[in-house]
């Protein structure tokens, strides 16, 4: 515990009771030390006294020092009966803030300090093994139940820093889901975009009817990207299962919406019939990555998309397409196959991507579909 910052409000209620206690103990033996004709020199019980209010104005400090303090009252008890209280507060202090070998070290000083106790000073009435066996059953009541104390703390502690590495870690998955939304939705959109600036950029005197046709395909992408934008940030707000997800049947639209745009692609086979929604919005992704990937790094190249399987033997998708029929614009590579390779991952699939021959690049995927 840090003994140097100011005690709050509970902390000065425990300190006053457990003085109290203290206190309340060494009267009572004080008390009863009275009543009874001691064998011993009158200047010793004068020491005792002394030393028991030493120990019982000590316990104010067992925050910042419990363990110095608790072996100098151990070395005290191997006289003085009035400094129990103090001892025992102490002792609980130590087994409740401290590693536990340490406790058991202390526990066994005052142990052996109890031993010593018994042999300075005997009771004539009380038999010396009685003395010890009490003497050793309180200390170890109280060093038991600090401990009990301790390990349950402990146990609290390692359930907050579970808790607080999963509410990391679900943290992390969010924001990798969202970049993965980010990156599926807005590359395919802003692929187009730029396919198609850059044809007005390269053919300044192309037909008005062609420069007419590419400025609405340009503006109706930019509108559909801010409205993907929009669903993607959505995901900040609101968990994505509830926010509209593609399935599998609208493969179709996404590969129209590219031939629309002028790139040369054909989709051969759909499976007919519902699919599970992870796997249909997975295969939608990965046509969606594969289609922005041949704009991007294979212009006016040919490509083809296909989804086959059926219940039972699962789901694949091949993204094929044929060599650029222009050099590519320089870039840096990116993270898309990346984050396709994570989505099929978490759906129970695999993705495997590479070169074909003639220059062309092949991208499939294969997704579990129960039977």
């Amino acid at each position: 515990m840090d003994g140097a910052r100011r005690r709050d409000t509970r902390e000065w209620v425990v300190d006053s009771a457990v003085f109290l206690v203290a206190v309340l103990y060494g009267l009572v033996t004080a008390g009863l030390r009275l009543d009874s004709v001691p064998p011993e020199p009158s200047w010793l019980f004068t020491v005792d006294q002394f030393t028991g209010a030493l120990g019982c104005a000590a316990v104010w400090l067992r925050r910042r020092w419990p363990v110095p303090l608790v072996l100098v009252l151990v070395v005290l008890s191997t006289f003085s009966e009035l400094v129990g209280g103090a001892l025992l507060v102490t002792l609980f202090t130590v087994a409740v803030h401290r590693p536990v070998r340490t406790t058991m070290w202390v526990f066994g000083l005052g142990l052996l300090a109890a031993v010593v106790y018994v042999v300075l000073r005997p009771e004539p009435d009380v038999p010396t093994a009685l003395l010890l066996a009490f003497g050793v059953a309180v200390e170890g009541a109280v060093v038991g139940w600090g401990l009990s104390i301790h390990h349950q703390r402990r146990l609290v502690a390692q359930a907050e820093t579970e808790a607080a590495l999963r509410a990391e870690q679900a943290q992390h998955e969010v924001r990798e889901e969202i970049a993965r939304e980010m990156h599926d939705v807005l590359g395919h959109r802003l692929s187009l975009l730029s396919v198609h600036a850059g044809a007005l950029e390269y053919r300044p005197d192309a037909p008005a009817e062609d420069v007419e046709r590419t400025a609405a395909v340009i503006r109706q992408s930019a509108h559909e990207a801010l409205q993907d934008l929009r669903e993607v940030i959505g995901v900040l707000r609101a968990p994505v299962g509830e926010l509209p997800q593609p399935t599998l049947a609208d493969v179709d639209a996404l590969v129209a919406e590219s031939a629309a745009g002028g790139m040369r692609v054909h989709l051969r086979e759909v499976p007919a019939g519902p699919v599970p929604d992870l796997a249909g919005r997975t295969a939608y992704r990965v046509v969606q990555e594969g289609l922005t990937n041949v704009r991007k790094h294979a212009p006016g190249a040919e490509a083809s998309v296909a989804v086959t399987g059926r219940p039972g033997e699962g789901l694949t998708v091949l993204v094929v397409n044929g060599p650029p029929a222009a050099t590519p614009a320089p870039g840096r590579p990116g993270r898309g196959l990346t984050g396709l390779g994570e989505r099929a991952a978490l759906a129970g699939g695999r993705l495997e991507h590479g070169g074909v021959p003639g220059g062309g690049w092949r991208l499939t995927a294969w997704l579990p579909w129960p039977a």
